[in-house]
């Protein structure tokens, strides 16, 4: 019976180390979220590189591949108000050209009786064998000048196109933003797996150590066999946490390289610690004046609805005649002849007609594209508020957790040092040190998890900010946020 309780007992630990084991596929794809992938590679090198946390943003910023897409999309929207300046615009273009043309006379009305109408030029003889059909060889230069003069739905569309490319920046400095928050998040991740395994080696020497005092023990006679199994499996199981952590910092540390851009293969050092330091509180209030100055987001919004309103506006003065000019100025005559100067200048006033349908469909699409837009903005003020409150209630909160957890690793520490020594000396059994073994990791795991949200509390409150890709060192750092205007 007791043998059937110390195997039930050993596999039950065996087991609960298993989960932490498997091996799992990466859930940070580029192709479900461009922000965990990259467009460069960083050169592989053989030896270690040190990587700090501006590093690793500087290279995410650099090669990321969801900011590349953003920037590729703000050059577009350039590109397309340059097109729209370009009708507005004056056009001039050359052209020349010389060829052979020919001419069917009589089929200009030219009849052979209309020969006797020219007699004192066409004589009898020459009138008989008169050609009809005639080739000249002809020579033109010609440059020619448009330009719309007045066209004001067109100055409203171009207006619209700039407030587009201007909302297409502000996507590019939001995906910043982003680019920050995720390399970030990926660099406080591999700090808590290095602060992890730093712990789970620790314990590996407790485990190592009380195996070796449970061996002699029992060697001596003055233990039981009991508690060298218990030892045993508590030191395997230790082992098994140790490649669990090690596996889980090299994965973590594969998804880091992959957000920057650099080889899988290269080895990095971090060069930061992981942080803790008190940030000082915000009102919401003052939180709500700072999002609304500086989220990116919420700009880019601003800039859609000024796009928006200048849709309707440029819907409304389709109605409007357009005043263009066109005119050209050039040489023409016969090749090798006499040449002589041609030109021309044409104003054409365009009024529209019966297009009453049109117009008032447009402006019906661009009054709700309108409205879309108002409500979209009314709901991110909404938004931004609850982001804020939230980030605000999640600083409190892993504050407070950071310091219960740091006092539970305190507490255990010094739970499983008593029990140790009570060990050794032989007053009890090895039973309360793996239970206080156990304890320490656990409260251990939760310092490091504690500390890393807290951090990614300060982070998301800066990315709610809108601050975070100028800010994220100060409020990793704490104090009082350069971002943030005091009264």
């Amino acid at each position: 019976m007791r043998h059937r309780k110390r195997i039930a007992w050993g596999m039950w630990l065996f087991c609960s180390a298993i989960p932490g084991l498997v091996a799992q596929s990466n859930p940070y794809s580029s192709a479900a979220n461009p922000y965990y992938g990259s467009v460069q590679s960083v050169p592989y090198t053989p030896e270690t590189r040190q990587l700090s946390l501006d590093d690793a943003i500087r290279m995410g910023i650099e090669n990321n591949l969801a900011l590349t897409l953003a920037r590729e999309s703000q050059k577009a929207a350039e590109a397309q108000t340059a097109q729209t300046l370009n009708v507005l615009l004056p056009n001039i273009s050359v052209n020349g050209g010389t060829g052979i043309h020919q001419f069917n006379l009589q089929a200009q009305g030219f009849r052979p009786g209309l020969l006797s109408s020219f007699a004192a030029l066409v004589p009898s003889s020459e009138a008989v064998n008169f050609p009809f059909i005639v080739k000249v060889d002809i020579t033109q230069g010609q440059a020619n000048l448009s330009q719309t003069l007045f066209n004001w739905a067109g100055w409203d569309l171009y207006q619209a196109a700039k407030a587009s490319a201007r909302s297409a920046y502000y996507n590019a400095q939001s995906s910043r933003g982003l680019v920050v928050l995720h390399v970030g998040t990926a660099y406080l991740q591999v700090l808590a797996d290095q602060a992890q395994l730093d712990y789970a080696k620790s314990l590996l020497r407790s485990s190592e150590t009380l195996l070796y005092h449970a061996v002699e023990e029992h060697k001596a006679g003055t233990a039981a066999n009991l508690d060298e199994l218990r030892a045993r499996v508590q030191y395997q199981t230790q082992q098994q946490s140790v490649t669990a952590a090690e596996n889980r910092l090299e994965k973590d540390e594969i998804a880091l390289k992959r957000e920057i851009g650099m080889d899988p293969r290269q080895k990095i050092q971090l060069t930061e610690a992981s942080p803790f330091s008190e940030l000082d509180v915000i009102s919401i209030e003052e939180a709500k004046r700072e999002a609304y100055a500086s989220r990116q987001d919420y700009q880019s919004l601003l800039q859609q609805l000024r796009f928006a309103e200048m849709e309707r506006k440029a819907a409304t003065h389709e109605r409007f005649p357009t005043l263009s000019f066109n005119g050209n100025y050039g040489v023409t005559g016969i090749s090798g002849g006499p040449y002589h100067g041609t030109f021309a200048a044409v104003a054409s006033l365009n009024i529209p007609v019966f297009q009453e349908a049109k117009f008032r469909g447009d402006r019906d699409l661009t009054e709700a594209q309108l409205s879309s837009i108002r409500s979209q903005l009314a709901d991110l003020r909404n938004k931004i508020d609850q982001q804020l409150r939230d980030s605000l209630l999640d600083l409190q909160s892993t504050a407070d957790l950071v310091r219960v957890a740091r006092s539970n690793v305190d507490l255990a520490t010094t739970a499983l040092q008593q029990t140790m020594d009570r060990f050794q000396a032989g007053v009890d059994d090895s039973l309360p040190v793996v239970d206080a073994q156990a304890t320490l990791a656990q409260a251990q795991a939760q310092y490091v998890d504690s500390v890393r949200q807290f951090n990614l509390a300060k982070l998301g409150l800066a990315r709610n900010l809108g601050i975070i890709d100028t800010q994220y060192k100060a409020y990793l750092q704490g104090g009082a946020p350069a971002g943030i205007k005091r009264p």
